[in-house]
């Protein structure tokens, strides 16, 4: 795993997030880990700049208010009620886009952003 010390707190905290959550939804990462890496890096970048983890994968007219509301705010209520990620970042394990892992590679998903 790279030196955790020159990577951004923000995509630390969502790496940590995404696997944690996975490991306790019993849901997995996409087989194709770009779209994983992609996820986590929007996240983690909504975070910054909004101080939330909005949901990177939809469009918003107005960013700020979508985090006010919290809706969209990972895990996004489709996730936490139904189990429907918008993003493929927590998927179901009979999912056909589902890999079989719930955890990560610090390294192998900075190579892929």
């Amino acid at each position: 795993m790279p030196n955790l010390n020159n990577i951004p707190e923000n995509f630390q905290a969502m790496y940590k997030f995404s696997e944690a959550y996975a490991k306790r939804t019993g849901t997995f990462f996409c087989a194709d880990l770009s779209v994983t890496a992609v996820v986590i890096e929007g996240l983690a970048k909504h975070k910054d700049n909004y101080g939330a983890p909005l949901c990177p994968c939809r469009h918003y007219d107005d960013k700020a208010k979508e985090v006010a509301n919290t809706y969209w705010n990972c895990p996004c209520v489709p996730m936490r009620e139904r189990r429907e990620c918008h993003c493929m970042l927590f998927l179901p394990n009979d999912s056909e886009f589902a890999g079989n892992h719930q955890d990560l590679d610090m390294g192998v998903l900075l190579g892929l952003i």
